[in-house]
C-alpha cells in the first residue's frame, strides 16, 4: 500500500507528513514522487523513490502515472498543482479501473475552480460572500487584475486609475476585474478544508497569511473565529468534493464583510501549518481510501499556531546530471 505525489517540486513538509502517517498503517508503506526533473526535486530526493514524468499537459502524462503506479503498488495519487487537476479528474475512472485511487474531486468541481467566473457563480450559489468585479462604466480605482485560470499570484497586477485600463477591458474574456482589496482593510486567509468521500465536511483550518513569497505563504497563524463558524455552515456538504482544498478569502478588518476570491481543490503550500496544528490530512486520507475508515467531524486543533518558514538544503554528493 504505497503513495504517490505527484508535481512534488519542493513539497518536503507534505512528503514527510505522509510518509509519517502511513508507516502507522502501512510499515513497509512508501510515499512515492514524481516530477519532470526528479534529480533536481527537493522532495524527490528525500522521498522513497522518484520517478521522471512528461509536463501534466502532455497527452500521456496519466498513462505514464497508471504504469508507475502498477509497477510500484501505488494505490493512492496525490496532486499538488493546478494544472494536473483537470486531466486526473478526467481520467479518474481510468485509475479506479486500474485499482488506484486519485485524490482528487470531481471534474465538474475542477472545471469550476480552474474558471473564475465559473467559481464566482459557485459562490453565489451557496451564499457565501465574494469578491466582486467592477462596474466599467463606473470603475472604482485601484482595480485588480488576475487572469481567470491563474495560480500563484502569477499575471496578477494592480491597475491604479482610469488611463492604465485597456479600452477593451470590458471585452476581455481571459482576466478578471475585481475590486481591490487593500491589506490596510483586509486580512487574507487561506482555509485548509477536509472533505470525506461523501463530500462531507470534516475539518477547516483558517490560517491568516501574514506574509507571502512568490505566491505561496511564508509566515502564517492559525485563527478559530468568526470564519471558521461560516465556513463549517456554509461548506458542510458540498457535491463533487473529496480530500483536501484550499479557500482563499479576505475579511475586513473593521467589519463582519468577508470576500471569497479562490478554491484550489488540493493540498495548498502552506497545508504544514494545519498538519502541525493537528489537521492530520495525509492520516485521513489513508484512513479513508486504504483502510476504508469513516472519518469523524474534527475541529480539535490547535488555534494561535504560527508557522515561520525558512530556506533549507538537500545536498546531494556526486551530481552527474
Amino acid at each position: 500500500m504505497n503513495i504517490l505525489i505527484t508535481s512534488a517540486g519542493r513539497r518536503v513538509s507534505l512528503v514527510r507528513a505522509f510518509q509519517k502517517e502511513i508507516v502507522r498503517y502501512f510499515p513497509d508503506g512508501k510515499v512515492f514522487t514524481v516530477d519532470m526533473q526528479p534529480d533536481l526535486s527537493s522532495a524527490c530526493r528525500i522521498s522513497d523513490g522518484s520517478f521522471p514524468v512528461c509536463r501534466v499537459t502532455d497527452p500521456d502524462y496519466c498513462t505514464d502515472l497508471i504504469k508507475i503506479c502498477l509497477a510500484n503498488n501505488i494505490k493512492l495519487i496525490v496532486p499538488t498543482i493546478d494544472t494536473e487537476l483537470i486531466p486526473l479528474a478526467r481520467n479518474a475512472e481510468l485509475f479506479i479501473k486500474n485499482g488506484i485511487k486519485p485524490v482528487i474531486s470531481s471534474f465538474e468541481f475542477v472545471t469550476i475552480c480552474r474558471d473564475k467566473r465559473k467559481l464566482f457563480r459557485y459562490f453565489d450559489s451557496i451564499n457565501f460572500p465574494r469578491t466582486r468585479e467592477i462596474d466599467f462604466s463606473d470603475p472604482e480605482f485601484p482595480v485588480f487584475v488576475k487572469p481567470i485560470d491563474g495560480s500563484s499570484s502569477i499575471g496578477t497586477r494592480i491597475i491604479r486609475d482610469f488611463s492604465d485600463l485597456p479600452v477593451d477591458a470590458f471585452k476581455d474574456e481571459s482576466r478578471v476585474y475585481l475590486k481591490y482589496l487593500s491589506p490596510k482593510d483586509y486580512t487574507e486567509f487561506t482555509v485548509d478544508i477536509y472533505f470525506d468521500r461523501n463530500n462531507f465536511l470534516k475539518c477547516a483550518v483558517p490560517r491568516e497569511r501574514l506574509e507571502v513569497r512568490n505566491g505561496e505563504v511564508s509566515k502564517s497563524v492559525t485563527r478559530k473565529a468568526e470564519l471558521y463558524k461560516k465556513i463549517c455552515s456554509l461548506f458542510s456538504n458540498c457535491k463533487g468534493v473529496i480530500g483536501c482544498i484550499t479557500l482563499q478569502v479576505f475579511c475586513n478588518r473593521n467589519s463582519s464583510e468577508i470576500a471569497g476570491i479562490e478554491i484550489n481543490p488540493r493540498f495548498g503550500g502552506g497545508y504544514p501549518l494545519s498538519y502541525q496544528a493537528g489537521a492530520n490530512y495525509p492520516g485521513y486520507l489513508i484512513r479513508e481510501y486504504l483502510l476504508n475508515e469513516e472519518i469523524p467531524f474534527f475541529e480539535g486543533w490547535t488555534s494561535d499556531m504560527l508557522m515561520l518558514r525558512y530556506d533549507d538544503e538537500i545536498i546531494v554528493n556526486d551530481f552527474k546530471g
